[in-house]
């Protein structure tokens, strides 16, 4: 069998595009049986508080009510209430705190918007009016809000709100090498909360035929939804049933099961008839779990000569009123996977502690830690240079890694990169920047210029699985693990099992997200998805093709029969097949095994694509107003399969990191209110506040994939939020700022520079 073709490096027309534009999508709204009844939740009012006395009887009486449910309720009926959250391995040896997160809320309430009690309703408007009906009587207690553990204790079972302290590194080592270097230089770098905000809002249905039971959800994977579903409503996994439709946005947020969909699905199961709920815009605001939201203090040893001795980072984690699904793992196990950059750094530490506040629980968001890791060691890099007085650039080229494999600090292997060569790419990109910087002083403006380099660990299960069926018009059915949240999947694959069979990219269909459907699979997240999914489903292309060879050499009497051209023929003979005509003559002789072929891989190893963002900012001081105004990105994710959408999955990560960078805070008041709950709050990011993006690949393929693929659905945020504050900082440095933080809103930027100009000489 000659070397599948995989379609590398060939700009791809979006399939998808033309339903999604169109309107034809089939989101969880859309499928929503026309019999369903409608849910709603009666959410707190307060961050923190004891539940003194809560009575359903009147909205139980209320017309058109057909249930509603309480803690009690479920437990009654047999629902375990407490969800699953991940708990790391402590700096001691044990592991972190896990308190119970119920579904519903029993004696005590720790977030505004944790969920009470559920209506469920012949509309939505009386399931609204229902919820108004319930009589709750909430003893407001003093909420918890600060990032540091506090006397104030949420759960008994984490003195101070202390969920865990971890370490990771030579923490001795580190501080012996920072000690004796020539210079020491520390920077504090505030991580500011956001929310996902996916144009989607959550949304769910669920039902039940008496013996199944059936969850349409708009998430990233369906096998975690069957599973928690099974476990936590004592049904056997052979009896949950869990699809994905099409997922208008999930960004890491979708990735977890969430406590509406257990009740829902309970609601379904007491009522036999199917249960709809769609979270409303100011819902998702209160209830998505958030993202990033901690404070890092990171310090850096260099020698006489600028060379890095040692670097340590000491971080608070906020994880929010409980342990969500991942949480625990963000700022510790997933921060740890490229602590370092892409730096040679010969001593360095980790140390983290976690903490509850009375807060919507944190968890993944674009990159998971990664971004975080690499904004807290670029801010450091570029404060160095700052005061070691060397350009920016020079230090990040002196100290990079040159030489692979190289072995990271948790044993895994960097098989190949280029991180000097990128550099050296994007340097030119900042050509004219004297003459931009004194037209902007000519306008009475400031100008900035940022630089980053970053790399990411492509995170997720190393092992999937593809399906592929052969079908009687000559097409095939391809079956994934994998979840598309928009992200083109369906392009790809397609053209992936196209290219490599000779079958017409409109007769091969994609299914995705049906646990009935798919045996099993590992979701989206991570920037895993292609990756992984594209080399299961070359295995399982190759096998069937091998297969086929050996059923033809039988059936012809021949020797080396082999696959060339998309199609099957022996040399020295005119006999040649295309697929699907020898898929129709093995369905003759009822070899229905050659045409449904499956197969499993294993990935020997993690990829990490890397890359250099470059950034200029301009400032206007008299208002604060911060215009974004060039970037340019040079990026390394090996072998690309569909360029165009490669870079859209960049632009796409570039603007997040903006967002969170310059428009987006996710703020509570002291009483633990959310004041940012609405659009007309919270500041998400517009076409008009982002110039256009330069873009170039500079790839070296990596070996732990036979497609030489690195991933790149979340490298535009991890390099974005580094290189956008590297270039506020520069822009400040002339008015006498000499700290920032995101987000570099207008009166925030206002605010230091008013500040600087007025402080005492």
């Amino acid at each position: 069998m000659e070397q599948l073709k995989f379609g590398i490096s060939q700009p791809l027309k979006r399939r998808e595009d033309v339903r999604f534009l169109t309107g034809a999508g089939r989101y969880v709204g859309d499928l929503v049986p026309t019999d369903a009844l409608w849910a709603a939740f009666l959410r707190s009012d307060h961050a923190h508080g004891q539940v003194v006395a809560l009575d359903v009887t009147e909205a139980r009486a209320m017309p058109g009510v057909q249930l509603v449910l309480t803690a009690a309720d479920l437990l009654a009926a047999g629902v375990v209430l407490g969800m699953k959250g991940e708990q790391i391995e402590t700096r001691d040896g044990g592991v972190g705190a896990g308190p119970e997160r119920p579904v519903l809320a029993q004696d005590r309430v720790r977030f505004v918007g944790e969920a009470i009690a559920m209506v469920v309703a012949d509309t939505p408007e009386a399931a609204r009016d229902a919820i108004e009906a319930i009589a709750i009587d909430i003893n407001a207690l003093d909420p918890a809000l600060d990032l540091k553990p506090q006397e104030l204790t949420i759960h008994t079972e984490a003195p101070q709100n202390r969920a865990f302290d971890f370490a990771f590194g030579d923490v001795a080592g580190t501080e012996a090498a920072l000690a004796k270097s020539a210079h020491r230089i520390s920077v504090e770098v505030i991580h500011n909360r956001v929310t996902a905000a996916p144009m989607e809002p959550r949304a769910a249905f669920a039902e039940w035929d008496g013996d199944r039971l059936h969850l349409c959800v708009n998430g990233q994977g369906v096998w975690t939804q069957r599973n928690e579903l099974s476990r936590m409503l004592g049904l056997p996994r052979d009896r949950v049933r869990v699809t994905n439709p099409d997922v208008g946005g999930g960004f890491g947020m979708k990735g977890m099961t969430y406590p509406e969909y257990v009740v829902v699905a309970e609601a379904a199961r007491q009522l036999g008839r199917p249960v709809a709920w769609i979270s409303t815009r100011s819902e998702a605001m209160l209830t998505d779990n958030a993202g990033r939201d901690l404070v890092a203090q990171a310090e850096l040893g260099f020698d006489s000569d600028h060379r890095i001795t040692a670097y340590r980072v000491d971080l608070v984690t906020n994880l929010g009123a409980y342990n969500s699904q991942f949480g625990q793992a963000i700022q510790t196990e997933l921060f740890a996977k490229v602590l370092t950059g892409v730096y040679m750094v010969p001593n360095a530490a980790l140390l983290a502690t976690g903490v509850y506040t009375n807060s919507v629980p944190i968890d993944a968001y674009r990159g998971a830690g990664r971004p975080e890791a690499i904004l807290t060691v670029e801010r450091a890099m570029d404060h160095a240079a700052r005061v070691l007085g060397v350009d920016p650039v020079a230090l990040r080229e002196k100290n990079v890694i040159r030489t692979f494999p190289h072995i990271t600090m948790e044993g895994e292997v960097i098989d190949g990169g280029d991180f000097a060569g990128l550099l050296q790419t994007v340097a030119p990109r900042a050509a004219g920047y004297a003459d931009r910087l004194a037209a902007s002083q000519a306008k009475g403006r400031l100008r900035g210029l940022g630089v980053a380099s970053y790399i990411e660990a492509i995170l997720g299960a190393p092992d999937e699985i593809a399906r592929l069926v052969l079908d009687e018009d000559g097409g095939a059915t391809l079956y994934v693990g994998t979840q598309s949240n928009g992200q083109g999947h369906e392009s790809v694959y397609s053209r992936m099992v196209a290219e490599s069979t000779g079958i017409a990219q409109d007769l091969v269909r994609i299914v995705e997200g049906d646990s009935d459907r798919i045996a099993r699979g590992g979701g989206t997240g991570g920037s895993r998805s292609v990756t992984v999914q594209g080399t299961a489903t070359r295995a399982t292309v190759g096998a069937m093709v091998t297969a086929f060879e050996a059923f033809l050499g039988q059936e012809w009497g021949l020797d080396g029969v082999e696959f060339t051209d998309h199609r099957f023929g022996a040399a020295g003979t005119n006999l040649r097949l295309s697929l699907p005509e020898a898929a129709a003559l093995a369905r003759a002789k009822g070899r229905m095994d050659l045409i449904d072929r499956s197969e499993k891989i294993t990935l020997d190893g993690r990829s990490f694509p890397n890359g250099v963002h470059l950034c200029e900012v301009e400032i206007d001081p008299e208002t604060g107003a911060l215009t974004l105004d060039r970037y340019s990105v040079v990026d390394d994710f090996g072998v690309l399969i569909a360029p165009n959408l490669v870079e859209g999955q960049v632009h796409g990560g570039i603007a997040q990191g903006f967002g969170q960078a310059v428009t987006e805070w996710l703020v509570q008041d002291d009483s633990g209110q959310v004041l940012t709950g609405s659009f007309m709050d919270y500041g998400m990011p517009r076409a008009s506040d982002l110039p256009m993006f330069g873009f170039a690949e500079q790839g070296v393929p990596t070996r732990t994939n036979p497609l030489g693929m690195k991933g790149c659905g979340e490298a535009g945020t991890v390099g974005a939020l580094a290189a956008i504050s590297n270039a506020v900082r520069d822009a400040l440095a002339p008015v006498g700022v000499t700290r920032v933080d995101m987000p570099f809103t207008s009166n925030r930027l206002w605010t230091w520079i008013t500040e600087a100009r007025h402080a005492p000489v």
